[in-house]
């Protein structure tokens, strides 16, 4: 049986299964045990991140906003739907999920849709249409959750894009001789990039070109270098450069003459933008998308999930997941081989107050899903948790536990001066023990 107490986490040789809300009230004990454990896992060779719904969630609660809306939609009067949905709740048991979603049924009506299609049936465009029209209100909800953040009232909107930058900078924050974070998102919206903005990160991704950017397949790890002044002939890397990969599409992200184009979509634009397409089936949302044709079936998302294989399956490399509730398998799968490595840690972070039943609650039963994923992969030694809505709530997050920003090298400096001069420098200029505690 899974433990329902509240709170769970396990960093190194430190782990406690039964917090409950008082043993928390104090968070100093647990930050002098968490925060050294993630700043070393932090530094390690390769380091990702993997964010889900449950980062814009967090995002959305402290400025004041509304999470997207991911509950299952009703269908129009289209026949079959019954054993769409049906078909749904099986994928979402399968996956380990209480109920379905708007991706399930999704998923499960471009199914139906296709083999409309291939038999000729005119069913088939009836059920396009429909797809079209769920959608669209899925990417309306997407906007209107983006636009609850960029509007709120001033203060909340200032706390939470403050957590935002704050939570980015703990990750990207490395010194640029180390290999840059490389960000996996399966959400759909651009709070990401809207962070990065704020905290004037720069993000590389597979997108060339200014007008209208241009997915290209070639993996030249591009990166920003600069010429520091006065020195000629060697470039240095550019700090603040992150990797950005969106696993499962965007909401920016259009087809256009067998090309993938990224539009110029302000955050949080009205619904009725001019680059919003009106049948979001040439957008690129919800993996894997059977309506396209054969040639862009498995494009973009197998060059970016094997881009997500080669970053996370490699000796020295570390993944932070945040948000993702473990109910993709394709993700999932990536994630044993990467442990099968003993070298890479998986770091999980995930907000769920209890194993909930209840259908309508975001975490869904996430904390069954984490703890069988454990189990099944066997490899405890490699695996750090942080379960609950302590550690999971990204204000908790952000003040106690994460690291500071590992470019700050006057506190680096400050150290190694303080370890260099001992206590014989203290004892020179008449500081004693006592007097230096004082």
């Amino acid at each position: 049986m899974i433990n329902l107490n509240p709170h769970i986490y396990r960093t190194g040789p430190n782990e406690e299964y039964e917090l409950s809300d008082n043993d928390l009230k104090d968070t100093s004990k647990f930050r002098k045990q968490i925060e050294p454990w993630l700043t070393a896992v932090f530094q390690s060779e390769h380091l990702s991140l993997l964010l889900g719904n449950g980062f814009t969630c967090g995002v959305a609660l402290a400025a004041g906003g509304r999470c997207t809306d991911m509950r299952k939609s009703e269908w129009g009067e289209c026949e079959f739907k019954d054993k769409v949905d049906e078909y749904a709740a099986k994928s979402a048991k399968t996956c380990g999920r209480i109920s379905a979603n708007i991706e399930d049924q999704i998923r499960a009506a471009m199914q139906l849709q296709a083999g409309l299609a291939v038999m000729g049936d005119d069913r088939a465009e009836i059920w396009k249409n429909e797809i079209d029209t769920q959608l669209k209100r899925f990417m309306n909800s997407i906007l209107d959750s983006e636009r609850s953040i960029r509007d709120a009232e001033e203060e909340k909107r200032k706390k939470g894009e403050d957590l935002l930058v704050s939570f980015l900078l703990s990750f990207a924050s490395r010194t640029a001789t180390r290999e840059r974070l490389n960000l996996f998102t399966t959400n759909y919206d651009r709070l990401i990039e809207y962070g990065c903005d704020l905290a004037g990160l720069h993000v590389v991704d597979r997108f060339i070109g200014a007008l209208a950017p241009v997915f290209r397949a070639t993996r030249l790890n591009i990166d920003i270098h600069y010429n520091p002044p006065g020195i000629r002939g060697e470039p240095r890397y550019l700090e603040g450069v992150i990797r950005l990969y969106k696993i499962h599409g965007s909401i920016d992200w259009r087809w256009e003459n067998k090309e993938l184009h990224r539009y110029t979509v302000p955050f949080g634009s009205a619904a009725d933008h001019p680059d919003i397409p009106e049948k979001p089936s040439d957008s690129v949302m919800i993996y894997p998308n059977p309506a396209k044709d054969i040639e862009t079936l498995n494009y973009p998302y197998a060059e970016l999930f094997r881009d997500f294989a080669a970053a996370v399956c490699r000796p020295n490399s570390s993944l932070v997941t945040y948000g993702y509730g473990f109910g993709d398998d394709h993700v999932n799968r990536i994630l044993k081989d990467m442990l099968t490595i003993p070298s890479t840690h998986l770091v999980i972070i995930t907000w769920d107050k209890t194993n909930s039943q209840n259908e309508d609650d975001p975490s869904n039963g996430s904390r069954q899903r984490v703890i069988n994923f454990c189990r099944e992969t066997g490899k405890r030694a490699q695996i750090s948790l942080l379960l609950g809505n302590h550690f999971g709530d990204l204000e908790t997050l952000v003040r106690n536990y994460l690291p500071k920003p590992a470019i700050d090298q006057i506190t680096i400096r400050k150290t190694k001066l303080e370890d260099q001069r001992g206590e014989g420098y203290r004892r020179a200029i008449g500081v004693d023990g006592d007097e230096q505690t004082n």
